[in-house]
């Protein structure tokens, strides 16, 4: 019985904590289709709905790319796939003194609706996220 209870708890936590779900483009709201259109036009796209924004996956230019939009159409942030060699030196010297021996899984840069740049980094299922200067900023759940 014990053993169940944990199991339970354990899939409750888990179902809390993903937010990110898949969508057909029919639940997209029009002002967030039309927007993804004016800025990436002629771009095949696969949707999700992270919290309460909208984020269409895509390639472009022969890169990974994602969009986040707000339901109103807003572009929040883009996001493009990089090689983990791209990252700021400090991003790679700050993983290895606070999660050594751990290998980088993937690498992205995201460009928020103000321009401002961050960098990703996943490690051990966390999306670690640096500034320019490859400062660590926060640490959120892949």
């Amino acid at each position: 019985m014990k053993k169940l209870m944990c199991l339970l708890a354990g899939i409750v936590l888990l179902a809390g904590t993903v937010t990110a779900q898949k969508l057909k483009e029919a639940q997209v709201p029009a002002a967030v289709k039309a927007a993804f259109a004016k800025h990436f036009p002629g771009v095949n796209v696969k949707w999700e709905k992270e919290d309460a924004k909208y984020e269409a996956g895509f390639h472009q230019n022969g890169k990974e790319m994602s969009a986040l939009f707000d339901a109103n159409g807003t572009l929040t942030e883009t996001e493009v796939a990089i090689k983990i060699a791209e990252l700021p030196a400090a991003v790679h010297q700050y993983i290895q003194k606070n999660h050594p021996g751990v290998k980088i899984k993937e690498a992205s840069k995201i460009t928020l609706a103000d321009g401002t740049i961050h960098y990703e980094a996943e490690v051990n299922g966390q999306d670690l996220i640096f500034d320019t200067a490859g400062n660590f900023i926060k640490a959120v759940k892949a």
